[in-house]
């Protein structure tokens, strides 16, 4: 079954939010959590534009792929505070 896995940064502390191309998640129906790992039981991939991509994207031709972005809202001192395009590993089982 694949995943994908998305470690926390080190100083999420606490309580936090989950966002997926920004659409709020919910833990246990949208993603667990293992130690300092989000796993979402799909799989998110990264696009890794290429320099031919960004020439022909400059001249508005547009080259279209999933490009998911995982973002955790926290807050540090009381201050909200966002992590945003974490990185992505897939994972196949």
């Amino acid at each position: 079954m694949p995943r994908s896995l998305v470690p926390l940064p080190p100083q999420v502390d606490g309580p936090f939010q989950v966002f997926l191309n920004g659409v709020l998640q919910t833990p246990g129906e949208d993603f667990e959590v293992d130690g300092r790992t989000l796993v979402f039981p799909s799989v998110l991939q990264k696009d890794k534009i290429s320099g031919w991509r960004w020439f022909l994207g400059a001249w508005g031709v547009g080259t279209y792929r999933q490009n998911d972005s995982v973002d955790v809202r926290y807050e540090v001192r009381g201050r909200p505070t966002l992590a945003e395009g974490l990185e992505i590993s897939a994972v196949e089982e």
